[in-house]
């Protein structure tokens, strides 16, 4: 494993990509993801020789896993804020504006690549001791643990309302005591306090803050994980690919940056269910039995049921991990102020869930989810 924490071309090439996901942005650089993930399964369906590279090698590889390049841009938007760089009228803190690109600034990018090495070291780690859930989502997870430490922010913030998972005080549009729930200084560096006062009742930021404010009442995540998960399982099984869905649901998400209203998210909807279902559907004549990091069990509880077995299940695994990424983000986004992904913890959650299953004799194979 120190060999692979340590290997001097891929630490080079993360520093890469993470100042890339800086300069890019941290949404952008992930949406571009998307394209490469559907590039790369769409040329392994159709046998192109090599084509694993695409999508191991660049799409989750330094060039772009999230882990790096989405992550280490995630760490240089909470530190150019912090350095007062950013100035969009963004709704919330300026540090969780995901979609704004940074440019070319030399500190922000070095803190982008810094932040690329280390989610390269997260995501190795958890794949070099075959720790048995997604090894990148884990690093996204971490990174930002780490990033709100080193860059002085609070883990989880101030709770206001009636506690961690109370969304109403967002309904009311209640707002914080200042901009950013500080002071408003004048130029000279004194404190006005009725300039304070009246920043609360007028440009304050929103007591609390919902990963999306479209996409967070409990029965319209359940919705939307169940639509969605039926989807990526359904474009799994058709395809193979356990990854096809995360690539789409990922692309999709340009319309989001592109400031379409109302546009879901559903990659961490996607490849859990899509996963899951080919936990179900894969026999052990598949290709996807021999590739998995176990052996297939023929004698498991769904081993090789049908196409209406492996559908329902990744419904289920889609409504659950939309719940999940929905209890995520109200503990640890919508008190802080930067981003802390709900959907990189839900896939950790979900396919951390696959291997139970595995391991109680209920899933025949994880797929490609890592096993001890």
């Amino acid at each position: 494993m120190i060999d692979a924490l340590l290997d001097l071309a891929e630490l080079i090439a993360a520093f890469g990509g993470g100042a890339f996901g800086a300069a890019l942005g941290p949404l952008p650089a992930f949406i571009f993801t998307g394209f490469v993930v559907i590039a790369g399964e769409a040329a392994a369906i159709t046998g192109v020789e090599g084509s694993g590279a695409i999508t191991g090698s660049v799409a989750f590889g330094p060039p772009f896993s999230p882990a790096i390049s989405f992550a280490g841009g995630v760490a240089a938007t909470a530190y150019a804020a912090r350095r007062g760089y950013m100035d969009t009228d963004f709704d919330y803190h300026e540090a969780k504006n995901i979609a704004f690109a940074l440019g070319t600034k030399p500190d922000v990018l070095a803190v982008g690549g810094a932040f690329g090495i280390l989610g390269y070291w997260l995501q190795t780690a958890s794949a070099e001791l075959a720790m048995p859930y997604d090894p990148i989502a884990m690093g996204v997870v971490l990174s930002a643990l780490f990033h709100r430490l080193i860059l002085g922010y609070s883990v989880i913030g101030t709770v206001r309302g009636s506690g961690l998972l109370d969304m109403t005080p967002f309904e009311r549009e209640e707002r914080r005591p200042a901009t950013d729930g500080g002071e408003l200084v004048t130029d000279g560096g004194e404190t006005e306090a009725s300039a304070v006062d009246a920043a609360a009742a007028r440009t304050g930021r929103f007591a609390v803050e919902p990963w999306l404010p479209h996409q967070y009442r409990w029965g319209h995540v359940a919705m939307i994980g169940l639509s969605a998960g039926i989807v990526g399982a359904y474009a799994s099984i058709v395809t193979g690919s356990a990854f096809i869905g995360f690539g789409i649901s990922a692309a999709t998400l340009v319309f989001l940056n592109c400031g379409v209203e109302q546009i879901p998210v559903t990659h961490h909807i996607t490849l859990p269910a899509g996963t899951a279902a080919l936990a179900v559907w894969a026999g052990s004549d598949s290709g996807i039995a021999e590739g998995a990091p176990v052996a297939y069990d023929s004698s498991a509880v769904l081993a090789g049921t049908g196409m209406e077995v492996a559908l329902i299940v990744g419904l289920v695994f889609g409504v659950i991990c939309a719940l999940f990424a929905e209890l995520f983000q109200r503990i640890f986004y919508a008190h802080g102020d930067t981003h802390w992904d709900p959907p990189a913890a839900a896939i950790v959650f979900g396919t951390l869930l696959i291997a139970i299953l595995y391991a109680a004799g209920v899933f025949a194979t994880t797929v490609w989810v890592p096993w001890f």
